[in-house]
């Protein structure tokens, strides 16, 4: 094997261990939303206090945002890789 075969394969494996730690942040960014949205759902059905209804009301939407705030990254990271991946 050539250095410059070396090199192109070191950059692809890298390109691919990027890609996979993508991933699993996206993967975080749901689990966190998810139980967000779950929080916030048990508080304003099972609960009988006003102000952990009130947290319910607020936690579920900020688990939407969460979730889309991942989308986004993941996609935008995605694309980025995209551009640098060798032809």
């Amino acid at each position: 094997m050539t250095e410059n075969s070396d090199t192109w394969i070191r950059d692809n494996l890298a390109l691919i261990r990027t890609s996979l730690a993508n991933e699993r942040t996206m993967l975080a960014y749901s689990r966190t939303a998810l139980a967000l949205v779950a929080a916030g759902a048990f508080f304003v059905k099972f609960t009988n206090s006003r102000s952990l209804e009130l947290c319910g009301w607020v936690l579920m939407p900020l688990g939407m945002v969460v979730f889309v705030f991942g989308l986004w990254r993941f996609q935008r990271t995605r694309k980025i890789l995209l551009d640098h991946t060798p032809k």
